[in-house]
């Protein structure tokens, strides 16, 4: 076990763990709602530091980050646990356990051989992905501090859940964020997830972008009844312009039954499309359709001069107009990052 960052030592042995929103307040011998921190005779230990359930070396473009080293490689893993409890939930293996799983054996992966494998996989950064990253934030930090000491890109994908001093602590060490906006209300929040503030995602990603320079691209996944209607849609779409500018990149991806949603249908593509031209009206310049493979809504086009900048299918990525962070053709300004932060 590894101590804990960013606790409280609280009375009766009890501490107050500080590094997500829900601010647990753990007693002896308890986890916190993430099942990943435990008090252990009034100290908060993380149980999962370089417990790896899952890795992979994957297209940048998977996690989705459409403007952040377009084409490039990012080394990938997770671990076990999350923070949240998303019915719909794609990796409900491995974030939907208990402590107890633990204790059978998982491998393990030290921050120097992360970055060792990244290396000779020939990894352009690495991500933590897969679960929330924060469930193992003291192995994400030391992990992203030997990372950049080794010149390589870092990526959070992320429920955007963490408080601000756990992002504090991370900022300097993190260059982009894949955020997962679920929806737009405290219904679909508490239904989903049974999160009731929420918006506290909303402050961590201005926050992330204003004082830290991170890059900053936000995924909703659309579920039919439950986050399709305009009113979210055009909320989470106004958000993005208002609060993080108008050429941040917005995915709306289909939903596939899974989980405990196994009952829905997968997401209309006249759905997706309908978000699309709701992000366009509002006024966003990057708006992209995601798990639709082979859909021209997947292809960076310049919204100056309106030619293609980087066409893809599914991850397959082909860069075809673009000039450092602009477009070829014109020079517009295009939010890429090809080096460093934004």
């Amino acid at each position: 076990m590894h101590e804990a960052l960013i606790y409280e030592k609280l009375p009766g042995s009890r501490v107050r763990c500080n590094i997500c929103q829900w601010r647990c307040n753990i007693g002896p011998g308890k986890v916190g709602v993430c099942q990943m921190y435990r008090n252990t005779d009034g100290v908060l230990y993380s149980m999962n530091y370089a417990e790896v359930s899952s890795t992979g070396i994957d297209p940048i473009e998977k996690k989705p980050l459409f403007h952040f080293h377009p084409g490039s490689f990012v080394f990938s893993l997770g671990t076990w646990g999350c923070n949240f409890h998303c019915k719909h939930c794609q990796n409900w293996q491995i974030a939907c356990i208990t402590p107890a799983f633990l204790e059978r054996g998982s491998r393990r992966l030290s921050p120097e051989s992360a970055i060792q494998t990244a290396l000779d996989n020939h990894c352009r950064g690495i991500a933590w992905t897969y679960n929330e990253p924060t469930v193992w934030f003291e192995y994400t930090l030391d992990s992203a501090k030997l990372a950049k000491e080794n010149g390589l890109y870092t990526v959070y994908v992320t429920n955007g859940y963490m408080t601000p001093e756990a992002l504090d602590m991370l900022g300097p060490h993190i260059d982009a964020f894949s955020l997962d906006v679920k929806g737009f209300s405290d219904r679909f929040y508490q239904e989903l997830a049974r999160v009731a503030k929420w918006r506290g995602i909303l402050e961590v990603a201005e926050r992330a972008k204003e004082k830290w320079g991170i890059h900053v691209e936000v995924v909703t996944n659309i579920i039919p009844t439950m986050n399709d209607d305009d009113e979210q849609l055009e909320g989470i779409a106004t958000w993005i312009r208002d609060k993080l500018g108008d050429l941040t990149p917005w995915h709306v991806t289909r939903f596939n039954p899974m989980h405990q949603m196994r009952h829905l249908p997968a997401t209309p593509v006249s759905t997706l499309e309908h978000a699309y031209d709701i992000g366009k009206r509002v006024g966003l310049r990057f708006v992209y359709m995601g798990n639709v493979p082979g859909h021209t809504r997947e292809n960076t086009v310049c919204y100056n001069c309106g030619n293609l900048v980087i066409a893809r299918v599914g991850f397959d990525t082909e860069i075809v107009g673009l000039d450092g962070s602009k477009c070829r053709s014109c020079g517009a300004d295009l939010n890429m990052t090809v080096g460093g932060k934004t």
